[in-house]
């Protein structure tokens, strides 16, 4: 398919929604090399309804790949840096007193986008973080007593750097399960690498991505179009079975202090189901779940401080679970 606004699928076509979304990836290769992975994830949470929790050093494209996501989806998206003397009104917004009439004004904050980036979530006090709780679970902004509806879609990306803990408020268990995803960025391969500064040496601007080439190849009608048809993918007695075997595998790990909870099934049976749908069909197999459990789970995981030492990650963790759990036949 060549991923041009001409080919925007048409409104409530889940099959021509997800040929949209499909090119969504070659869409943005043209600002953003080799992170599919991370693409899918975030389409796969736009899907859900979800939020993402990105982990990457710096300098791997982070906010790129938002700002591109965003321009290919035809969607709004803002960025918030995170830092130490960020305030919650910061994020969610503020009454204004207007001296002409005398009245308070409600100014949004920057969470009121269809994107947004929150940069170095970790850098920000515990209560600045929890103003985006509400935000993401509820899909509103409560300011003096009045609830505001978000847009929708709307999605949270939230940043962490993994190697540098200096002056970080390291996100709590309950804040860490609300987000369906987490996704690992890691660094390029050498050639992605040698094609990012081959780009940069023929002009490209990551600032300017029309100039780049980036086009709305989807919409958020498409979105909705493809929401419907997640929720009709069909998942057997047996799938919900082994989905809630995953789960509750990880309770009983010697490796852990603290395992996934039934939001983290919940999650992995969504995320399972969607990833289904965009891989053609309209139903659930074991390999949707082993595909999806690794960035639904890793982070609603705690493992014990002498399993740490000894080398083990939650991502080992989670693999040894998915290899003992039996697979539905």
């Amino acid at each position: 398919m060549d991923p041009t606004t001409d080919n925007a699928a048409p409104t409530g076509d889940p099959a021509a929604a997800r040929a949209a979304l499909e090119a969504l990836r070659a869409e943005i290769a043209k600002a953003v090399v080799g992170q599919d992975p991370a693409v899918t994830g975030l389409v796969v949470a736009l899907l859900c309804r979800g939020h993402v929790l990105l982990e990457g050093v710096p300098g791997v494209a982070k906010t790129l790949l938002i700002r591109s996501l965003a321009a290919a989806l035809e969607l709004d998206t803002k960025r918030v840096q995170f830092t130490p003397d960020l305030m919650p009104s910061d994020v969610t917004g503020s009454l204004v007193y207007d001296a002409r009439t005398a009245e308070f004004s409600f100014q949004p904050g920057p969470v009121f986008t269809n994107l947004l980036l929150a940069d170095e979530i970790n850098r920000t006090p515990p209560k600045t973080q929890s103003s985006l709780l509400e935000a993401m679970e509820e899909r509103q902004v409560t300011v003096d007593g009045t609830p505001r509806a978000l847009p929708d879609p709307f999605l949270v990306a939230a940043t962490q750097n993994p190697v540098e803990y200096e002056g970080t408020y390291p996100l709590p268990e309950a804040q860490l399960d609300r987000f369906l995803l987490k996704l690992t960025i890691p660094l390029p391969s050498r050639q992605d690498e040698i094609d990012v500064l081959t780009r940069h040496a023929q002009g490209f601007d990551p600032r300017d991505l029309r100039a780049a080439g980036v086009r709305p190849v989807a919409t958020a009608a498409d979105l909705e179009a493809a929401r419907r048809a997640v929720a009709a993918t069909t998942v057997s007695p047996e799938i919900t079975a082994y989905v809630v075997d995953v789960c509750r595998a990880t309770r009983e790990s010697p490796s852990l202090t603290l395992g996934v909870s039934p939001r983290g099934a919940t999650a992995l049976f969504a995320t399972a189901r969607a990833w289904a749908w965009l891989t053609g069909r309209d139903y659930v197999i074991p390999d949707d779940v082993k595909a999806l459990a690794l960035p639904t789970l890793r982070h609603r995981i705690q493992l014990r401080p002498e399993a740490e030492m000894e080398g083990v990650t939650a991502d080992s963790v989670i693999n040894a679970v998915l290899s003992h759990v039996p697979v539905p036949r």
